[in-house]
């Protein structure tokens, strides 16, 4: 059996790779327009490549996922984040797993991840066919026809589509696979961007670009109320961080603009009532009564945010904690807990995955096969799942890899 994987991203490789470890006599050819192998996988995590979450709850992983939770649950539990890292490490990549429950290499270079897949397939069955740009994809009574922009076509029995979303163009990943997904008749919903920075109205953030804040809730309404938590982080244009990018994926599908602007809060003091935080400051200021407000306020937030807080809520720098008034320390603790931002657009070329793909009721969970072709099969980001930050998007790409090739290589004709 002659099996094509279009993509050689980590959903493709780990599907070449699963057929080669589990039916080495398949004649497997995997196909990426570019001149190497895991572009994207190598720039993941800053180059770290952020390779699953060590979270090992398989039910608190999958309520990483805004889309795809329900139709990833048999791949996940077949392939988990915990089965991810002991197939590396049988492969030779130590890993650290940090506070935050990010799993690397212990080397930091996502290179040694994909110097797996270049190992195995250089000693299997594999056929890797660099610069091959995919122009068509025919059904024909024996299988498939694969036409490319300037080589010669190739006949498969079996093709996997693993060729990712939209984002990081630059790697490849220009959203061809829709395309040929809706040739072979599947349904594509509708696509957006997601996991990136937001751009806001005000300019302030600049001010404080760099500071971070380790735990915040962020809240964000339109005709529904969101809200994440996690880090946040000031930027020269707005705010960015992980909770940041969870809000972006949660509105991925809501318009926003200048003229239109996205309402979002962030509460900075997600520990602490509102009116805890006034008796705090009435107690600090009582205890401290000549020291200026802005020192009250940095019991709470970093004093480059206090300056900021203070400025733009009106009470002026001057003030000792004496001559502040209740209403006004009400308005300073109502910015700690509510602190108002207007995203106008998303961070400018930063979106890391692409919310929206292939209709899920039309792949079967269990194997990744279409139920409209026989033989089709999808994996990764092409299919409409996608995860927030902290190697989800990554864990998906594995495990749906992992479940085509199971099925691929347990099928002998």
């Amino acid at each position: 059996m002659r099996v094509a994987i279009i993509g050689g991203g980590a959903a493709g490789m780990m599907a070449a790779a699963t057929i080669n470890e589990n039916n080495p006599e398949i004649e497997v050819f995997l196909i990426e327009k570019n001149e190497s192998l895991g572009k994207k996988v190598l720039i993941s995590g800053g180059g770290r490549c952020n390779i699953t979450t060590g979270i090992t709850d398989i039910k608190t992983v999958l309520k990483n996922y805004p889309r795809g939770e329900k139709f990833l649950t048999p791949a996940m539990h077949c392939f988990s984040p915990s089965d991810v890292r002991d197939w590396f490490l049988a492969h030779g990549v130590l890993q650290q797993c940090g506070e935050d429950l990010r799993v690397f290499p212990k080397s930091n270079d996502g290179r040694d991840v994909v110097g797996v897949f270049e190992r195995i397939f250089s000693r299997r069955r594999t056929k890797i066919l660099f610069g091959h740009a995919v122009k068509n994809i025919e059904k024909n009574k024996n299988g498939f026809i694969i036409y490319f922009k300037e080589q010669p076509p190739l006949l498969a029995n079996r093709v996997v589509l693993a060729l990712g979303g939209e984002a990081y163009r630059h790697t490849g990943s220009a959203g061809d696979g829709y395309a040929f997904a809706e040739s072979l008749g599947h349904r594509v919903s509708p696509l957006a961007a997601s996991l990136y920075s937001f751009v806001t109205k005000e300019k302030w953030p600049k001010e404080i670009s760099g500071l971070t804040i380790p735990k915040a809730a962020v809240m964000a309404k339109r005709e529904k109320r969101y809200r994440t938590v996690g880090s946040v982080l000031f930027t020269h244009w707005g705010v960015s961080g992980p909770a940041i990018f969870a809000m972006s994926s949660l509105t991925a599908f809501i318009d926003f603009s200048p003229a239109l602007p996205l309402e979002i809060f962030i509460d900075l003091v997600p520990g602490a009532s509102a009116e805890k935080i006034i008796a705090d400051m009435k107690n600090f200021a009582r205890e401290n009564p000549k020291k200026s407000f802005k020192n009250t306020l940095h019991n709470f937030v970093p004093k480059t945010l206090a300056e900021i807080i203070s400025r733009e809520t009106g009470i002026s720098s001057l003030k000792n904690n004496a001559e502040v008034s209740k209403p006004e320390m009400e308005k300073a603790a109502q910015w700690l807990k509510f602190l108002p931002l207007h995203a106008v657009s998303p961070g400018a070329g930063e979106e890391l995955v692409t919310a929206g793909g292939v209709e899920l009721s039309e792949v079967n969970p269990h194997t990744m096969e279409s139920k409209i072709y026989p033989g089709l099969y999808f994996a990764g980001e092409i299919l409409n799942i996608d995860g927030f930050t902290g190697g989800f998007n990554l864990q998906a790409a594995w495990a749906t890899g992992r479940a085509a090739g199971k099925s691929l290589a347990r099928n002998r004709k």
